[in-house]
Parts: structure tokens; sequence; C-alpha cells
């Protein structure tokens, strides 16, 4: 995959190896329970253990800014994203876009039905590790043509990289791993564009994930 490093404009290819999510990464119990509990109304087994990690397929990562699903039963979720390149780590934004229909039968599943969309550019890690928790994670849906705000925190909401990382392992080269998401407003619905936004307000920069979806037909 090629990305751009802010702010230099260096080009960075990555061939992507390993695909990793974690679930459940709230750093605030009772915030990690109010998610548990908007999904357990949607159908969702609550988790063994938190957070989780997920492995899922690689082929799954893109920058396209247009997805294709089956039907219209899935939804995105906006997260900080951990890249492994070259020895050194790189954060971007994404979306963790997952079925929700499959996900009462097994979350797992669920997000291996579902391309995962970030964003083109990359910063530094080391350049924002310091600040990670001022860091402004927001989201917002396009629904019949009108924009509605749907995420909105810092990173200070979630655990931090070196806790997942401690508790998964180190990133392989060529690793990526989604770190986590914050609390939706409802309705958690189907929308027309999801897009994300990781902003720092110390470096003064954004990275912006904005793609587009079609609801396939469904045969049976």
């Amino acid at each position: 995959m090629q990305f751009t490093v802010q702010p230099t404009g260096e080009s960075l290819q990555i061939a992507i190896q390993h695909l990793v999510i974690a679930g459940w990464a709230g750093r605030d119990a009772a915030a990690v329970q109010h998610h548990i509990d908007e999904l357990a109304a949607l159908g969702v087994k609550p988790p063994r253990t938190t957070p989780l990690f997920y492995r899922v397929g690689r082929e799954l990562l893109t920058t396209a800014a247009a997805i294709d699903l089956a039907g219209d039963g899935s939804t995105g979720e906006a997260e900080a994203v951990l890249i492994a390149a070259g020895g050194a780590l790189y954060v971007t934004v994404g979306s963790d876009h997952t079925d929700r229909a499959a996900e009462a039968a097994g979350v797992t599943w669920s997000k291996q039905m579902c391309a995962k969309p970030v964003a083109a550019e990359v910063w530094r890690f080391d350049e924002v590790v310091g600040h990670w928790d001022a860091l402004q994670l927001s989201s917002r849906v396009q629904q019949n043509g009108v924009w509605r705000e749907y995420q909105r925190g810092t990173l200070a909401g979630l655990r931090r990289p070196e806790d997942l990382l401690a508790r998964f392992g180190a990133l392989a080269e060529g690793a990526a791993m989604f770190c986590g998401t914050l609390a939706a407003a409802p309705p958690i619905a189907w929308a027309d564009v999801f897009e994300a936004t990781l902003h720092d307000p110390v470096l003064d920069r954004t990275l912006v994930c904005r793609y587009a979806m079609t609801a396939l037909p469904i045969a049976d």
C-alpha cells in the first residue's frame, strides 16, 4: 500500500502482512460497558475479556474512496490505526467497518466481512506519542444527503497504544492494528458516506478517511 507521511510529503510503501482489530479498548470501564450495551441492543454477545484482539484478513485494509458491501446492515467506526514499517511505527485514521447483521452471530465473522478503509496519509508515531491523549478522534455520516455527527472525543478515552501492544505483543513488520473506537451517537445505522478524522491540536494537523458505500443486493 502507498502512504504519504505528513508533513514531509515522503512516500511510504508498505506491504501489509497482518491486520488486527483491538476491540472493547476503552480506558474507562463505564464507557466500555456503554459500547457493549449499545451493541447488545443489536443482539451482539458480550466479549469474554477486554480488550479483545481480532485477527482479520490483511487484504481488507484499503485506501479506496468507495467500498461495496453486502446489504445495508453495516456501519463504520472511527479508529486510530498503528502501522509497523521499516522498523518504525506510523499512525493514521481509519474505519473498522463492521457488518452489524452478522455481528450477532459472531464478532470475528462480522469484522472479516467488510473492507477496512484508512487514510492515505500517516504521521510518525514518535511525533505524537508524547501528546497521544490530546489527539481528537471524530466521525460523521451522510444519510440521504444530510451530514450528522456520529462520534467525537479524544484518545484519552481509549487504552494507550503501549497498553495494547503490551497485551498483544509488538507489531511485526507490515502489521496494522486498529486501536479501538468511541461510543456513537444513536441511531447506529447505515450511511451513504462515512468520514473519520484524527486531529492533532498540538501540531495542528489532521488526517481524514472518507469513503462512500454501495449496498449490493442480497440474492437469498
